[in-house]
């Protein structure tokens, strides 16, 4: 192999440490609900990559063990290639030096050339870039890293074994996916933290923890008593349906003496007279009296209800949530 030939390799090479590089700081760093919604909104091209990426993403112990298998591998080369033909290169080069030197000199050259090269462009380079764009970066080399990780998988599967296995000996529990979410109170333990170390500043702080904290509570504290809720009875027609919103309340409850059957808005029995109040009914959602405010919003939202009905723990209904005053809790927090 002549020297312009190793340099070229070399050359080859450091690209490919850097795709590996980024590879891996790309699959850790990017968001995997942005892949999700890309892998199911995004153009063709767009859906197969964000779907490897997000694949790839759910495998994250095999994949980091392939992107370090491929970094191991053409940095080894890079250093067994690129630098001895460098050294040839640069040998005529150093006549001004005394023979004994020119070899030594050459090396140290060669050397330190190479290092920073693969410092710079083979690892430091590639990672801003896919921290920088992580979205984009895991998307652009998901098919061909995940091609590669498809060869050597049972390589992988071998190494991956092994270190679980001393990690397991070392009482370390091995993880094949990012934990990505947070319990409330985790969240407020780093929130305290960066409060205390001068990260956010004490309106932001006194912000992020009222907002914590009512998160975290039960619609309880938000419930009105079904006793003082607007309501009407199962069989009442349409006439006292109309007196009751007159009070204030165009959303009551319809109730029997046991339960409560739905609920019942005044228009409706504004298009539909000489209906009773029970055929008008529309089922309302049930909460848990212990479900916290920002669940209860996510259920009404999703069951495209205004109003909740407060279950105790056998179930029967003690009071009343409404939307608008969950969400205008979660507001002004």
């Amino acid at each position: 192999m002549t020297s312009l030939t190793g340099v070229l390799l070399g050359v080859l090479l450091l690209a490919v440490n850097g795709f590996f590089v980024a590879a891996e700081f790309a699959l850790v760093s990017a968001r995997r609900h942005r892949l999700e919604e890309i892998a199911v909104g995004g153009g063709h091209l767009a859906k197969v990559t964000a779907r490897a990426a997000v694949r790839g993403g759910r495998e994250l112990s095999l994949m980091l063990a392939g992107a370090q298998l491929g970094i191991t591998l053409a940095s080894l080369g890079l250093g067994m290639v690129a630098e001895p033909s460098i050294e040839h290169l640069l040998e005529p080069v150093l006549t001004l030096l005394p023979e004994s030197l020119r070899t030594p000199v050459a090396y140290v050259v060669a050397l330190a050339l190479v290092t920073f090269l693969h410092m710079v462009v083979g690892e430091m380079a590639p990672k801003s870039l896919a921290l920088t764009h992580p979205e984009r970066a895991a998307m652009g080399l998901a098919l061909p890293f995940r091609g590669f990780a498809r060869v050597v998988r049972p390589v992988l599967a071998v190494l991956n074994a092994l270190t679980n296995g001393v990690l397991r000996l070392a009482g370390v529990r091995p993880r094949d996916e990012l934990a990505t979410t947070r319990t409330p109170r985790q969240l407020a333990m780093l929130v305290a933290e960066s409060g205390r170390m001068g990260m956010l500043d004490r309106d932001e702080h006194d912000l992020l923890t009222r907002a914590l904290r009512v998160h975290s509570q039960p619609v309880e504290r938000l419930m009105v008593p079904v006793s003082e809720a607007s309501s009407v009875p199962a069989d009442a027609d349409d006439l006292l349906v109309r007196r009751t919103a007159a009070r204030g309340s165009l959303r009551m409850l319809v109730v029997t003496p046991d339960d409560v059957v739905g609920v019942l808005h005044v228009r409706d029995a504004v298009l539909q007279p000489g209906r009773r109040a029970a055929e008008l009914a529309t089922p309302v959602p049930r909460l848990a009296k212990d479900t916290t405010i920002s669940d209860a919003v996510t259920l009404l939202q999703e069951a495209r209800a205004q109003l909740g009905l407060v279950t105790d723990a056998g179930g029967t209904p003690v009071g009343v949530i409404d939307l608008t005053a969950l969400v205008g809790e979660l507001l002004i927090a």
